[in-house]
């Protein structure tokens, strides 16, 4: 039998703590377990994390992609399962991170196998990861670091009341600025509006987020706890997403005045795809945001 001593708990191939890791390795369901299966190569408990997360969350793709060729009895059966799902990659996750092991029927005796181990391994592997109480230590260095932190947290939030104003003065008394600037015959600036009329229908989204973005930040400063800091940036990341969806569907730009098809054609293009990435970026936050909401509320000190 092999040993599982001080390297299973804390010797790693990605320099990650072990409850980190194995929470990592259901944050992209099979994606990120099939990611850590092959990338971590010494800690065991970080491997049978990421080999049930490859077993369950593979077969879980499976079965959706069956419901989805079943009419209307699939659509239903889809959505309870897509619930279960939730419900259970959040779970897998918050025990993961408070170095807890949930062993699944079926799929854990599946990842034993896989990874060539066997009940009495894992089960001492367990015992030892568990009576160094990782999570803990974990859960002391976060909590000194967010007490230390604090000012550059209020620093950041006023950076943000004070950009989220600005743009809200800019885009509602000179918007009329965002042209294209030629000299005609006499040598004076003549401006071409770049926006059209179509603006008017996105200001109103653009000034409600800035609006909550600046009584969000407020709130965080006034109350400045884990919880309510990572649930307020959760939903000002949504409404992000939100503003840059509807300026993406409106598009209220007007590049004609360019008088070059091919240089117009480029830039939207060009401000298309900058959308669409930044709108994947955020949209990574928030995933993350969400794990990491989750976790303040299970964990000790997580208000």
């Amino acid at each position: 039998m092999q040993s599982t001593g001080a390297d299973d708990k804390g010797s790693s191939s990605t320099n990650l703590s072990p409850n980190a890791a194995g929470l990592l390795c259901y944050v992209g369901g099979w994606v990120s377990g099939f990611i850590f299966l092959i990338v971590e190569q010494k800690n065991k408990w970080v491997r049978f994390h990421a080999a049930q997360s490859v077993i369950v969350f593979g077969a879980l793709s499976i079965l959706f992609s069956i419901f989805n060729q079943i009419p209307i009895a699939g659509w239903f059966f889809g959505v309870v399962f897509a619930v279960l799902a939730l419900v259970l990659w959040i779970t897998l996750m918050v025990r993961a991170y408070r170095g807890k092991l949930f062993k699944l029927p079926i799929a854990s005796d599946l990842a034993v196998r896989l990874l060539g181990m066997t009940e009495k391994e894992l089960a001492e592997l367990i015992i030892e990861f568990t009576s160094s109480s990782p999570a803990e230590k974990s859960v002391e260095r976060s909590a000194s670091r967010w007490e230390n932190n604090r000012p550059g947290r209020i620093v950041g939030s006023g950076v943000a009341i004070g950009w989220s104003l600005a743009l809200l003065i800019f885009f509602n008394f000179f918007n009329q600025y965002i042209a294209d600037y030629n000299k005609n015959n006499e040598g004076t600036w003549v401006l071409y509006p770049i926006l059209n009329d179509s603006f008017s229908a996105w200001l109103p989204i653009l000034n409600a987020a800035l609006i909550l973005s600046i009584l969000g930040h407020v709130l965080m400063i006034t109350f400045d706890r884990r919880i309510i800091r990572e649930a307020t940036q959760l939903v000002l990341d949504i409404f992000s997403i939100a503003v840059i969806a509807s300026l993406f569907s409106i598009f209220p730009f007007d590049f004609s005045s360019l008088n070059n098809v091919t240089l117009a054609n480029g830039i939207e293009f060009s401000i298309r795809l900058t959308l669409g990435i930044i709108a994947f970026g955020i949209g990574i936050g928030v995933i993350v945001r969400f794990v990491r909401l989750i976790v303040s509320l299970v964990k000790p000190g997580g208000s």
